[in-house]
């Protein structure tokens, strides 16, 4: 239902930063809960982060609490993942994806998804 595409993607030192953003189309982006979810080559796709309708929500994985930072702008339809204290494991392909509703880390739950973009962290 909404078109999603990621941005900010790139090479980065470990111990870099990076910020993904995620632009959505159309005027409903502020009834989906928004995630991110990254894909490492011949790995399965897991859950990174999600944020509730209004924002004041957010959950993370274990493996990025703490460095990672999920937020959106309604008025934008804008949503975005800034990555701090990169490391090597965090290399892969992060894409944003829309669902109806939060409360699901699953990406089977999330219906619409962007083309993705390209993390790569160096050691």
């Amino acid at each position: 239902q909404v078109q999603l595409v990621e941005s900010g993607g790139g090479s980065v030192q470990a111990g870099g930063s990076l910020r993904l953003s995620c632009a959505a189309s159309g005027r409903t982006f502020s009834k989906y809960a928004m995630g991110w979810f990254r894909q490492a080559p011949g790995k399965e796709r897991e859950f990174v982060a999600i944020i509730s309708r209004s924002g004041g929500t957010t959950y993370y994985a274990d493996s990025v609490k703490g460095r990672f930072t999920i937020s959106r702008d309604n008025a934008k339809n804008m949503v975005y993942l800034q990555m701090n204290n990169l490391k090597s494991e965090d290399t892969a392909v992060y894409y944003c994806a829309a669902d109806a509703t939060y409360g699901s880390t699953r990406s089977s739950d999330f219906g619409s998804w962007g083309q993705g973009t390209q993390v790569t962290v160096s050691s």
